[in-house]
């Protein structure tokens, strides 16, 4: 590995610059922020490489990320493409001496983690997974209650993404592309679930239903599916839901929600509340959220490149939700708890 003085010592880089959410604009000035160097972005769409010219002047601009490795000295690469991509362009990226970032998800199989990780390893190089939302300011606060006891132990952790509505017309609503309708928000949410429960993986159930809306998608028999519901069972006897649905008619789309031996904690964008009980009372104090740390991921990296500081997001941290929703995907299939192979 590459050794570093300095964060400005870091050439970092994009591969993929869509239009969606501006993303890779987003990573070089988070990267930037964080005192590396923006230095080249490789891009199919020629129209979007004049906007990343335009972004940045004077950065490099390939349309091939073979071209890239081969004509750029760039150190740092993240990965911002459609999920089913992600393990193919990282493991050429990492065997080519590259450190890399994928957008979440790290990956859509275990097998494919587990091809990106050796990968790593045998060259020396760091990957990682951009979960900025690690930091998320609900996240922040329910730590810092929960971590407090005031809900005691925790038994059960709910969280649920919903809403009814035809999927848009683009790659995240493609089954073999996206993963399945777990797979993106339900990322996030599971690895806010691992934060807090903090403990290993033993078993993990899945359901889906499908069928609703493929019909009316491009997609047709590769459409995401149109509900899927998980549980996992850890080794400290604690257990976990998500829900994920388009088919869901209720309000509230985002819940989550912590239960505890001696309370409630429910985790909104806005503020949490915690709910005990004191005697016949039920006592609900609304607690608000700090602002969003996301700053923070690619500070980490640059500090573990130049200074040797812990990488907080860790590949084997980042495989562990990919391994809930891979199983979870098996034992909807076959009908079954699936057991874990990472804890």
């Amino acid at each position: 590995m590459a050794k570093f003085k300095k964060a400005s010592d870091i050439k970092v880089g994009v591969i993929g610059y869509g239009g969606a959410f501006n993303m890779g604009r987003a990573h070089l000035n988070e990267m930037q922020q964080a005192g590396m160097v923006p230095t080249a972005v490789a891009e199919i769409d020629v129209q979007r490489l004049d906007v990343a010219k335009q972004d940045f002047p004077g950065i490099e601009t390939y349309a091939s990320v073979a071209e890239m490795l081969k004509k750029s000295d760039v150190n740092l690469l993240a990965i911002i493409t459609p999920h089913d991509t992600h393990a193919k362009l990282a493991l050429q990226c990492l065997n080519a001496g590259r450190h890399v970032v994928c957008e979440k998800p790290l990956a859509i199989t275990t097998a494919e983690c587990d091809q990106m990780i050796a990968a790593a390893k045998k060259m020396g190089v760091v990957l990682s997974t951009y979960h900025n939302r690690h930091w998320d300011g609900h996240i922040l606060e329910a730590m810092k209650h929960i971590g407090s006891g005031v809900i005691g132990k925790i038994v059960r952790v709910d969280a649920q993404m919903n809403n009814y509505g035809k999927p848009g017309d683009w790659w995240r609503t493609s089954k073999t592309i996206s993963g399945g309708l777990m797979y993106d928000w339900g990322v996030h949410i599971l690895e806010y679930t691992l934060q807090i429960v903090n403990s290993e993986i033993k078993e993990v159930s899945g359901f889906t239903w499908s069928g609703v809306w493929a019909p009316q998608t491009p997609w047709k028999k590769d459409t995401n599916e149109d509900d899927g519901f998980l549980t996992v069972r850890y080794a400290n006897g604690a257990w976990s839901t998500l829900a994920v649905s388009v088919i869901d008619s209720r309000p509230n789309p985002y819940w989550f929600k912590v239960t505890g031996t001696k309370g409630t904690y429910i985790m909104n964008w806005d503020a949490g509340e915690i709910i005990t009980h004191d005697g016949a009372r039920t006592v609900t104090v609304r607690v608000p959220n700090p602002g969003s740390e996301g700053w923070k991921l690619y500070k980490n990296i640059a500090d573990h490149l130049a200074k040797g500081t812990k990488l907080i997001i860790t590949p084997e941290w980042a495989r562990r939700p990919i391994h809930i929703l891979d199983l979870a995907y098996q034992s909807s299939k076959k009908g079954v708890a699936m057991k874990a192979q990472y804890k």
